[in-house]
């Protein structure tokens, strides 16, 4: 019998929807502050990796990636639907997991998948700072759009002003022109 949790295979990864069993690995690296540097929370209790588990076990845009050999979850990819049949691809690996190649081997997996099933262009979002995302994007295939300058925060400074980011755009079509 199938299993229906699992998304796709790759060389050493298994790419599948979350599941309760997943709460420990998950919190090791949302606990993480230097991890979730760059994400829109920061980092989280057990308590709160709890409600967070909850809700990626109730959506199909946050894909677990799993260690075949050890069964370790070790990060996720997120594919998200947006207007006219496109993806925005997003990633969060366990540092400790960082420099292996694993970010890109599940991305290409899913893009090359995405793309096969129809989808026409897959997009990211990224902090300029954030140099490991953007090199990966690039070397994904990935072409800079547009650097939108201050369009963006997550966080207020003591005196309750915003703390404004720069975000850059990229994109992917599936067939390039």
């Amino acid at each position: 019998m199938e299993d229906r949790t699992i998304i796709a295979e790759t060389g050493r990864l298994i790419l599948r929807r979350y599941r309760k069993e997943d709460l420990q690995d998950l919190f090791e690296y949302l606990s993480d502050e230097q991890t979730v540097a760059f994400e829109p929370y920061k980092a989280m209790s057990l308590a709160e990796t709890e409600e967070n588990l909850a809700w990626r076990i109730g959506t199909d845009e946050m894909i677990a990636i799993e260690l075949k050999d050890s069964r370790k979850m070790i990060g996720n990819v997120y594919l998200g639907k947006r207007e006219f049949g496109a993806l925005e691809i997003g990633y969060v690996f366990n540092r400790a997991y960082w420099g292996k190649g694993y970010a890109a081997e599940s991305c290409e997996a899913l893009i090359r998948q995405a793309f096969s099933d129809g989808v026409h262009r897959i997009y990211a979002e990224c902090d300029p700072l954030n140099t490991r995302s953007w090199k990966l994007l690039e070397a994904l295939g990935f072409r800079r759009e547009a650097h939108l300058l201050q369009n963006v925060y997550f966080w207020k400074d003591e005196g309750g002003k915003p703390i404004w980011k720069d975000t850059y755009i990229y994109g992917k079509l599936a067939v390039e022109k």
